[in-house]
């Protein structure tokens, strides 16, 4: 799968992602301080799955329609520990597969919640 991960997105995540053969690439490395739309407008051109842990990007795509990008992928769990939030997301993978792709999914501690972008 290719992913986008933004830079809120915890290393150890970003490591896990690339040990299971994930196309990974950091928003840190190729738009440093970028705001969200240039952010979501490259994810798009290159059809990678945005990775965060911002709000703001499920405000950008639903409020301001923003369309065509692949998927994006909220960690919501800030507060658990980060083997927990890779265990999630893992599991979110495995689960929804390619169903990510075209889809706005929020990872919880409990709970996948997912919803279609277009």
């Amino acid at each position: 799968m290719r992913w986008m991960v933004d830079e809120c997105v915890h290393g150890y995540i970003i490591e896990r992602l690339k040990a299971s053969g994930h196309d990974v690439v950091l928003v840190s490395d190729v738009l440093p301080a970028s705001d969200d739309g240039s952010i979501l407008s490259m994810a798009r051109e290159e059809h990678r799955i945005l990775l965060t842990q911002a709000l703001d990007f499920g405000e950008i795509v639903f409020r301001d329609r923003f369309l065509g990008v692949d998927g994006i992928v909220l960690l919501r769990m800030r507060l658990h520990p980060i083997a927990l939030v890779w265990r999630r997301l893992e599991a979110a993978i495995d689960e929804l597969g390619e169903g990510l792709i075209g889809r706005y999914v929020v990872v919880g501690a409990s709970r996948f919640r997912s919803r279609p972008l277009k």
